[in-house]
């Protein structure tokens, strides 16, 4: 029972009504982007995410990719929704109109990427991967090499990827061994062997580009060696159309446990024809600029399989019919009640919804930060969102997906035993989103990172661009007697973030053991802090709304519940979470390594 209807009501809720889209037409290059025109792409691509994407979902699943003799075939049905989804122009919507793109902010395209994510996300993961390498040729490619691809590339006739783990390394890149030899013509020849490259080889564009990660003959060792270079299956000819066959091959594709509608592939490359992308020794820099924004693309992953788990479940939940209510009988014509009546059953969804929500308008306030970090004409506002997005940046990846894969898990035990039968589509969902915790860096890389880079970041400038709204909005509340309820619960949160934050700074300086050992769960408390934040935000508007009247009244009634099982529920999560931040790195590390 996989029920997906496109949350459109919710979106523009946190678009228009939390976050203000008014602000969005100020920016350069967006001044006709008016409520109407958003709330009509919205609605578009939840056709395209219900119509087309979320049947083939299923059977996706069930056929899976195919490999034979280097050749990778998509499951039914794909060639003709990536034809329907290029066709309706899609593919290059939140790109630069330089290359042919429609140039829409980050504030939308993130919203159509979650509705993609809910519906189908095996194939949502072939238009992502390239956008992330769109984003990387912008940003760091040269005149002539972006001439060369972002037009294929944001029209959807051509496909990115991007090639960095390698059999003996994944995280730790320093130990690349693929190399790029210069020829003298501008080109290098690339030869090496990379693993794990989603939607390396497949059969729904005419050519893929390969961004891959290699070193140059005299690269010096480690991560400050690692170049970055375009790679094309097909060699383009003078007019850009893919000519004879690079020297670029799928060895096969991976046997996994979900996601089986997008190929997971072993690539070879020898003597390969590639362009450097940037300069070289800096493909960090290059990659990164993908990474960053494919973390945030698979933060949104989570968030769409969380959205679809939680539809399903409620579905479910309607029409099973087990028990009574131990109020007494709900519905005495039916020979048993929903199980909707139940306690534990109402806990597990609305902590699914609540989640969710906070989710949604958690990474709507990050999409704002990115469109004024990039299209702001104020190098203050767009410093300030820089910054705020540095920071999130590991928190939305690894909660996201965190709480995505938990919700999953919720929606099959509200289904029960039909929830683990592969026919009704819950399960799928549940192994699909397993995947959203590892790839693109584990969860516990991101949250090394929060703690190592982010937090100690400019004598902790980072942290000030989330800590000091919230403060603020904690004071402008103090005496609303309508959020008296959430704030103070938000404050107490906050509270132990703050303590935690100065705890995990000083002792890390001493011990980067110990703030490796706290890294995980101050993670979870920033994200959890960070969706109260959210929810208390929502809920202010919605008392707002409500009070003005109209026939929305029943939708802010909702939001004002949900906020308050947010704090009394689940927020309260956050004083474990610093007990165990406070009582350090012993017990983790006392065994000793023979011992396990």
């Amino acid at each position: 029972m996989q029920v997906y209807t496109p949350p459109l009501r919710d979106m523009r809720f946190v678009l228009h009504e939390l976050h203000g889209s008014d602000e969005l037409s100020t920016l350069p290059g967006l001044d006709e982007l008016t409520a109407d025109v958003i709330d009509a792409v919205l609605e578009e691509a939840g056709k395209l995410a219900t119509n087309v994407l979320a049947p083939l979902n299923a059977s996706g699943d069930r056929e899976g990719c195919t490999y034979e003799n280097g050749v990778v075939r998509t499951p039914s049905g794909f060639k003709e929704a990536y034809r329907t989804y290029v066709e309706g122009g899609w593919a290059g919507i939140g790109n630069d109109p330089a290359h042919g793109g429609q140039g829409l902010p980050y504030s939308v395209t993130k919203l159509v990427e979650e509705m993609l994510c809910s519906g189908n996300l095996a194939f949502g993961i072939f238009p992502g991967l390239t956008q992330g390498a769109c984003h990387a040729l912008g940003a760091h490619a040269d005149a002539e090499l972006k001439a060369r691809f972002l037009p294929k590339l944001v029209s959807g006739e051509w496909s990115g990827t991007m090639c960095l783990t390698e059999p003996q390394c994944g995280t730790d890149l320093g130990l690349v061994r693929t190399r790029a030899v210069p020829r003298g013509d501008g080109s290098y020849g690339v030869t090496g062997a990379k693993i794990f490259i989603s939607a390396g080889e497949h059969d729904l564009t005419a050519n893929i580009v390969h961004l891959v990660l290699a070193r140059l003959p005299d690269a010096p060792a480690g991560i400050k060696g690692i170049s970055l270079l375009a790679v094309p299956k097909l060699l383009p000819d003078a007019e850009g159309r893919p000519g004879p066959r690079n020297g670029v091959t799928c060895a096969g594709i991976e046997h996994k446990m979900g996601l089986h509608g997008s190929p997971t592939c072993q690539m070879v490359f020898e003597d390969a024809t590639g362009w450097l992308v940037g300069e070289p020794h800096k493909g960090m820099r290059a990659m990164f600029a993908m990474m960053n924004a494919e973390r945030l693309s698979v933060g949104t992953q989570g968030l769409g399989l969380g959205e679809a788990a939680y539809q399903s479940a409620v579905a479910y939940a309607r029409e099973r019919l087990q028990g009574r209510a131990l109020s007494g009988a709900r519905h005495p014509e039916l020979p048993a009640d929903p199980i909707l009546v139940h306690p534990d059953v109402r806990r597990m969804l609305m902590t699914m919804r609540a989640n969710t929500e906070g989710c949604r308008a958690l990474a709507a306030w990050i999409a704002r930060a990115l469109d004024r970090a990039e299209r702001s004409p104020d190098p203050e506002i767009r410093k300030r969102a820089e910054d705020l997005t540095a920071l999130m940046t590991p928190i939305v990846k690894a909660l996201f997906t965190d709480l995505g894969f938990e919700t999953a898990s919720l929606g099959m035990q509200v289904m029960g035993g039909h929830g683990y039968i592969r026919d009704q589509g819950m399960e799928q969902y549940m192994r699909d989103a397993r995947i959203a915790m590892i790839y693109e860096g584990t969860n516990g890389i991101q949250a090394l990172d929060l703690v190592g880079r982010k937090l100690p970041a400019h004598a902790g400038r980072y942290l000030r661009r989330f800590f000091h709204p919230v403060q603020d909005f904690l004071d402008a509340a103090a005496d609303d007697d309508d959020l008296a309820p959430l704030v103070g619960p938000l404050a107490k949160a906050f509270g132990a973030l703050q303590l935690a934050s100065a705890h995990v700074a000083e002792k890390g300086l001493r011990d980067p053991e110990e703030a490796g050992a706290a890294a995980s769960a101050y993670l979870r408390l920033f994200g959890r802090v960070a969706l109260g934040y959210m929810w208390a935000r929502m809920a202010q508007t919605a008392f707002a709304r409500r009070a003005a009247g109209g026939p929305d009244g029943a939708f802010y009634a909702a939001k004002i519940a949900t906020a308050r099982f947010y704090m009394d529920k689940l927020l309260p999560e956050a004083a474990g979470l610093w007990g165990d931040i406070k009582s350090g790195k012993s017990a983790v590390m006392a065994l000793d390594d023979a011992a396990f």
